[in-house]
């Protein structure tokens, strides 16, 4: 239910290392603001391309809808671009949920920069196995030998969701792969913006690439993708495809641990794990991969993907890409039935929204509702129950003021950060260890000795309720010296 507490993420205390920071940076901005006109242009001509959605609204194939919370500046930001990379079978979809000061920036700036990424190395890819293909070939050796990895040791890492049968397709390896250094090459670009502070800024992240029949998901962080399915008594179910990369999760965990990060929940939201710097109680983030964040890359926080795969048949209706704006109050199978029974498909995202929403004041009455961002994306586009008056002229007039309006809001919400969120607080109260001092040691102890490989799929089943460490309750003795130390504060 949000991303990171901190007030040093805002205004860091003068001689600390994110204080020395923004020092350099901000001598680096003045120079950066120059090229401003140059990136509008450029960020115009991409939001012109045919097929490449990003606002409110429909097509035959996807309905989108997101709404600002009560947090402040909308962080979160969402995008549909049929024919992607020139292919007509083929669909990008991706939701991204900001957070930190600059949030809203960092969500808007991977959407718009991560889809021309994948979509490049996915070329590079291909055209690598046209080579490999014509080698194999003259040689009568094997494209994909056993035992031969795509990917670098850096990036082993990623677990992989998929079928015996299907390690080996063709389109997931190449998918697989242009996933990997995509993400990876947006990480490093958002580390040498000038005119984005991404130290204590960053945003969560689920894609997808649906090709034809194969379907092909990169998640970090902590926003979901669900399929609407039928089962076998043809009554639609809800089946999570992704894991909510949350720090409490065994391998998560296992990972920010070893890099001297820390892992804990406030006693005033025990159920919400967060990582914070090793010497520092700062900036709370509530996730365990995020792109951006640069204060925690050194301390276990990662922007590598999880990268599942699925092979789509005709019993699968629909995809639900969602911030946790959503999941926070709806569970998989309400936001199914809430898509399945919207009254036309264009309609999808905006219902699912709403109902959110009403959700979130009977669940959290004295909590600010959070913003929502959701992609409704249809697998079978022929059903003749869309409605697609968001492609007449007055929406497009209607989506254009939207955008221009937000576009004013960043450039406030620039020179004066928005208000944390329920997810970002600084840290007052007692602090509620995710794992005891006797666990820690054991897990020491069972911890092996060389390199591992971090996947949040470990021990975990994609339910709604994730599998969370148990929790240190402080005793009696600890309580009285916090209390102390409070006391002497005041």
């Amino acid at each position: 239910m949000g991303s990171c507490l901190s007030s040093d993420s805002r205004s860091p205390h003068p001689g600390s290392p994110a204080s020395a920071i923004r020092k350099r940076k901000s001598s680096k901005k003045r120079s950066g603001s120059r090229n401003s006109s140059f990136d509008y242009h450029k960020e115009e001509l991409l939001h012109r391309i045919p097929g490449r959605m990003f606002l409110n609204g429909s097509s035959e194939v996807a309905s989108l809808f997101s709404q600002q919370g009560k947090k402040g500046t909308n962080q979160d930001a969402m995008i549909v671009w049929e024919n992607f990379g020139s292919r007509e079978d083929t669909v990008f979809c991706g939701v991204f949920d900001g957070h930190g000061p600059f949030g809203h920036m960092v969500a808007k700036q991977v959407r718009d920069a991560l889809p021309l990424k994948l979509s490049t190395h996915w070329e590079v890819n291909i055209k690598s196995e046209d080579v490999l293909r014509e080698i194999s070939l003259k040689t009568g050796t094997s494209l994909y030998p056993e035992g031969t990895s795509l990917i670098s040791a850096e990036e082993s890492r990623v677990s992989i969701d998929v079928d015996e049968t299907e390690k080996h397709s063709e389109v997931f390896q190449t998918l697989k792969e242009s996933f990997l250094k995509g993400y990876k090459a947006m990480d490093r670009e958002l580390r040498s913006y000038t005119s984005i502070d991404c130290f204590c800024s960053g945003t969560t992240s689920v894609t997808l690439v649906k090709q034809g029949k194969n379907l092909v998901i990169g998640n970090v962080g902590d926003s979901r993708a669900v399929l609407g399915t039928r089962g076998e008594d043809d009554s639609l179910t809800a089946l999570q495809l992704t894991v909510d990369l949350k720090p409490d999760l065994p391998a998560e965990f296992e990972r920010i641990r070893k890099c001297k990060g820390r892992v804990f929940s406030l006693q005033d939201e025990p159920d919400v794990a967060r990582v914070w710097m090793p010497n520092s109680d700062s900036p709370g983030l509530a996730m365990a991969r995020a792109f951006g964040d640069f204060c925690l890359k050194d301390f276990g926080v990662i922007s590598v993907p999880e990268i599942s795969y699925r092979r789509l048949s005709e019993k699968d209706e629909f995809i639900v890409l969602a911030t946790d704006g959503i999941w926070d109050v709806l569970s998989n199978d309400e936001v199914v039935n809430i898509v399945d029974s919207a009254s036309s498909r264009s309609s999808a995202a905006r219902s699912l929204v709403e109902e959110a929403v009403r959700a979130w004041k009977i669940t959290y009455p004295t909590s600010k509702v959070d913003d929502c961002a959701v992609v409704c994306l249809f697998l079978d586009s022929n059903s003749n129950n869309f409605s697609t008056a968001s492609n007449t002229k007055d929406n497009d007039k209607t989506f254009v003021s939207m955008e221009m309006n937000e576009v004013c809001n960043n450039t406030d919400g620039a020179r004066s950060p928005p208000a944390l969120n329920r997810s970002c607080t600084v840290r007052e109260g007692e602090e509620v260890s995710a794992v005891s001092n006797e666990e820690a040691s054991e897990q020491d102890e069972l911890l092996p000795k060389t390199g591992k490989e971090w996947s949040a799929l470990n021990r975990v089943s994609r339910v709604n309720t994730v599998m969370t460490l148990p929790r240190f309750v402080p005793d009696k003795e600890e309580k009285k010296a916090v209390e102390g130390s409070k006391s002497k504060k005041k």
